[in-house]
C-alpha cells in the first residue's frame, strides 16, 4: 500500500528513544522527510538520522519552553517549506523525581503542575504553531501519542494520567475545527507496556504481567506501535479522525 508520504515533511518529537525511533523509522522508510526532534540525547537523534538514510534533519525540542515550539516550526519550514505531519511523542514522565513514589495527594505542587503543564501545553502549543502550515496547503496529519493509562489507570500515574487525558479532549475538539479547512486530521494513539529498545530491563521485571492481561498473550514491539502511528499519519488515513485508538495487544 502507497501511503502517499513520498516527499512530505513529518515532525516526531522524542524521536531519540523508545517507540519515537519506531515512528521516525516508519515515515521514513514510507519515503518522508523526517524531523528528528530531541531533548537530551542529541546523539542519539543524530544516529537515527545515519540509521535511517534519506532526508532527515535533527532539531532540539523541549516540551516545557514556552519557546520552543516556535524556534522548531521556524526551523522545519526554513529546511523544508512545509509541515505536513505532527507526531507529538514526547514526554515527561515526573516518575524520575526523587518524590516520585510518594502517594499522589503528597506530591508537592511544583512537581505535579510540572507533569501537567509539560505534556499538556508543550503539546498543544506545538500543534498550533504547526497548523498555520497545514492550513495553507489543506492538508496535515496530527497524531498525539497518549498512554493507556489515561483510560485504565495505574497507582502513581494520576498526573501523567490526567495529562494524557487531556490530549483526548484536545485532538477530539480539534479534529472538528481543522476539519472543515481541509483534509486535517487528528488522533490519538494509546500504546501500553510496550517493548522498546530502551527498557529491556523493565520489560525483564513487568513485562510477564502485562503480556498476561493481553489478548494475544505477549507485549507490542515499538514497530507495531509506530506502525499505527505511521498510518494514521499518512494519506492512506481518509477518515480516521477525532479518534483515540488504543494500540495494546488488546488489554
Amino acid at each position: 500500500m502507497d501511503l502517499g508520504l513520498s516527499g512530505r515533511t513529518v515532525i516526531v518529537t522524542g524521536a531519540s528513544g523508545g517507540i519515537g525511533r519506531e515512528i521516525a523509522r516508519g515515515f521514513a522508510a514510507e519515503g518522508a522527510d523526517v524531523v528528528l526532534a530531541y531533548h537530551r540525547s542529541q546523539a542519539g537523534a543524530e544516529q537515527l538520522a545515519k540509521e535511517i538514510g534519506g532526508r532527515s534533519l535533527v532539531a532540539p525540542y523541549e516540551l516545557d519552553d514556552d519557546e520552543a515550539a516556535r524556534g522548531l516550526v521556524e526551523s522545519v519550514l526554513g529546511w523544508s517549506g512545509r509541515i505536513d505531519v505532527l507526531v507529538n511523542n514526547a514526554v515527561h514522565w515526573g516518575a524520575t523525581e526523587p518524590d516520585g513514589d510518594l502517594p499522589f495527594d503528597a506530591v508537592p505542587d511544583e512537581r505535579w503542575q510540572k507533569v501537567i503543564r509539560a505534556n499538556v501545553e508543550g503539546a498543544l502549543r506545538l500543534s498550533r504553531a504547526v497548523v498555520p502550515s497545514m492550513r495553507e496547503r489543506g492538508w496535515g496529519r496530527m497524531v498525539h501519542i497518549s498512554s493507556s493509562i489515561a483510560v485504565d489507570g495505574m497507582p502513581g500515574g494520576e498526573y501523567y494520567g490526567a495529562a494524557k487525558a487531556a490530549l483526548h479532549g484536545f485532538s477530539r475538539s480539534a479534529a472538528f475545527g481543522l476539519g472543515k479547512d481541509g483534509d486535517i486530521l487528528s488522533n490519538v494513539v494509546m500504546p501500553g507496556f510496550t517493548r522498546t529498545e530502551t527498557n529491556v530491563a523493565m520489560v525483564e521485571q513487568a513485562g510477564g504481567h502485562y503480556s498476561a492481561r493481553a489478548p494475544i498473550g505477549r507485549l507490542l514491539d515499538a514497530a507495531e506501535v509506530a506502525g499505527a502511528v505511521v498510518y494514521l499519519g499518512s494519506a492512506a488515513n481518509t477518515g480516521i479522525t477525532g479518534q483515540a485508538i488504543k494500540v495494546t495487544g488488546g488489554a
